[in-house]
């Protein structure tokens, strides 16, 4: 029991750590290095797994965090649980549909911004970086306030 804090702020920072490298460091890496195709692509073969360990250091995190000792930990849970859904939303609703739609545009460069799969490929992604940041916001609180 008294390891569950330290798992619990382990598992909250390889979470933090991990969307903030991937979102801030890596992905503008990858698209300054390649073209736009050659880009979404190998972000497209990144991006479940990207997702899916969000999902697993949230869960880890929320339970750590559940079953700890913890003072004042009601407020946390709520962020990490807001935090878990949404990475759980993009993982399971968004990206599929993302990835659907990437494989019926035929190109990123040649395809015209205004095409209407192009257009609902931009909501979705849109949707997934406001989700994203939410999720980076609210692990860098709340490692903040630990």
């Amino acid at each position: 029991m008294k390891y569950l804090p330290v798992l619990y702020r382990l598992a909250l920072a390889l979470w933090f750590g991990g969307a903030a490298l991937f979102t801030f460091v890596l992905t503008p890496l990858i698209f300054k290095g390649y073209d736009r195709d050659a880009a979404g692509a190998i972000i497209g073969v990144i991006i479940p797994g990207y997702f899916y360990w969000g999902m697993a250091c949230g869960a880890a995190s929320l339970l750590f965090l559940a079953f700890s000792k913890a003072k004042r930990k009601i407020p946390a849970m709520i962020i990490l649980a807001a935090m878990l859904s949404a990475v759980s939303y993009q993982a399971l609703f968004i990206e599929p549909k993302a990835a659907q739609l990437k494989k019926e545009i035929p190109s990123f460069v040649t395809t015209p911004p205004e095409d209407p799969k192009r257009q609902e490929f931009k909501k979705l992604h849109g949707l997934s970086m406001g989700l994203n940041l939410g999720v980076i916001g609210g692990g860098g609180l709340l490692l903040i306030l630990l």
